[in-house]
């Protein structure tokens, strides 16, 4: 049986029989590729209650039809979709030989082939599908894998390592457990490649630790992503639509809005339709099972003290509901919106991972532009309006992981499109075919042709006296 590790030596015993699996097994057919896959997509359809429940009991109160949404159908959607993409994504790409070697019959060809055993790092917030969406291109690719489930959702974690334990053969899938002292050890294995989702912080540590056994590493980060309300947008759209994104998960996501960019003259119309919204969608915020809490008293304290720091540093706060409906037994919150803080305060510098957005008034786009450019790359940014020329700009003069128009979140729900940061976000991809290339080695196959004139041609040694101005004659411009 396929029991979760959690001391070193498990771990790099269970790394080691997965590495000699590899290579006993070689390069392994789509028809073994889609029946590992098919083996995770029963296992998630045979456990998902248990799953679910374990989320909910993690978070305090999660609810169920949110875990099964965005985790269960969002780890379903993608292992499906590598499944049912296999045959084309398999198939080698010819590639055309350099002169004259195309005119001579050779032949070259790219041809995709597993790197190995590949470590994945979940994280919390989205316990399960950080983990087996990314296990969807891993297995398509031929690879096997050791999952690291968060430890801060341990309940979540054992539900995962038991799932395993009872469906997938180890030297395929298995599981680690523990804290973050596993999780440090997991970083610093041989695998041959690591796939990491959390904190820019954290992925700094894991990109080291990796550079010791010079690991190529996904790192799938975070940042403040931000959100541009154009004068061209629909105002009361554009809010509910960023309201909904928010609202999600309780704020906890990579790629929640965390700065949205206001014309200066409808802030308040802005804010009263956020907070507006906000209560519409979540009437009480205390005992409503459809609001997510934070999940721990840790990441609470950390979020209200962003928003008092704001609060002391002269910025106004709003909140979509009054104090009665905040209560010390939960960890439920309202959305509160922060109003132009000082650069300074920490609520303008870290990620917020929470329920509180910064409204930032602006007169001119290229102000905005200039702002956004004055931090590190984020994981999505989000551009509300219909002004294609603005839009334009937008896109051309800023870098981000991915981007959605007149919408949130959306674009990292694609399975048919990669998914990941640039600079602090992150690096490399997921989802579909680029996850596929991520996880695969690119191995250029050349075919000389029967035939070899460079005898003939003067170019084998000795060299004689033209062979220079043979090789000058040909450094031309053209």
């Amino acid at each position: 049986m396929n029991r979760s590790v959690n001391s070193v030596d498990g771990l790099s015993a269970l790394l080691e029989r997965q590495q000699q699996a590899v290579v006993g097994a070689g390069t392994v057919s789509a028809e073994v590729r889609r029946e590992r896959i098919q083996q995770v997509i029963n296992m998630v359809v045979a456990e998902h209650k248990s799953l679910v429940a374990a989320m909910a009991e993690d978070f305090g109160g999660r609810a169920e039809s949110f875990s099964l949404m965005n985790d269960v159908l969002g780890s379903l959607g993608s292992l499906k979709h590598a499944r049912d993409h296999l045959e084309g994504w398999l198939a080698p790409q010819s590639r055309t030989p350099f002169a004259p070697y195309d005119q001579l019959g050779a032949q070259a060809q790219v041809m995709y082939q597993p790197k190995g055993s590949v470590g994945i790092i979940g994280t919390w917030n989205a316990p399960l599908f950080t983990l087996l969406s990314p296990l969807a291109c891993v297995l398509g690719a031929g690879n096997r894998a050791i999952l690291k489930p968060s430890e801060i959702t341990p309940r979540t974690a054992q539900a995962i390592a038991d799932a395993v334990a009872r469906h997938l053969d180890p030297e395929v899938v298995g599981v680690v457990t523990g804290g973050a002292e596993v999780g440090a050890v997991f970083s610093a294995q041989p695998f041959d490649h690591l796939m990491f989702t959390g904190s820019t912080e954290v992925g700094k540590k894991i990109m080291r630790a990796a550079a010791e056994n010079l690991v190529p590493v996904t790192l799938e980060l975070g940042g403040k992503s931000p959100a541009i309300l154009s004068r061209s947008a629909d105002l009361e759209e554009s809010c509910k639509r960023l309201t909904l994104a928010k609202g999600a998960n309780g704020g906890q996501l990579c790629v929640s809005p965390d700065l949205l960019y206001v014309p200066a003259d409808q802030l308040e119309s802005v804010i009263d339709n956020l907070k507006t919204l906000f209560s519409g969608f979540y009437p009480n915020i205390t005992d409503n099972p459809d609001v997510v809490p934070v999940v721990n008293e840790q990441h609470l304290s950390r979020i209200e003290g962003y928003i008092e720091d704001a609060r002391i540093a002269g910025a106004r706060i709003e909140s979509s509901h009054d104090d009665s409906q905040v209560s010390d037994v939960n960890r439920r919150r309202p959305l509160r919106l922060v109003i132009d803080p000082p650069k300074q305060c920490r609520i303008m510098q870290e990620e917020i991972f929470g329920p509180a957005l910064v409204l930032l008034p602006y007169d001119d786009i290229a102000d905005v532009i200039q702002d956004i450019n004055s931090r590190s790359n984020p994981l999505a940014l989000y551009y509300f309006g219909q002004d294609k020329a603005e839009l334009e700009q937008v896109l051309s003069q800023t870098l981000s992981g991915g981007v959605s128009v007149n919408d949130a979140l959306i674009h990292a729900a694609m399975h048919e499109a990669p998914f990941g940061g640039v600079g602090a976000s992150g690096m490399g991809h997921y989802h579909g075919y680029e996850g596929f290339l991520e996880f695969s080695h690119m191995r250029t196959v050349f075919t000389a042709p029967e035939y070899d004139p460079r005898g003939e041609w003067g170019m084998l040694p000795p060299y004689h006296d033209g062979f220079q101005a043979m090789m000058e004659a040909q450094v031309t411009a053209d």
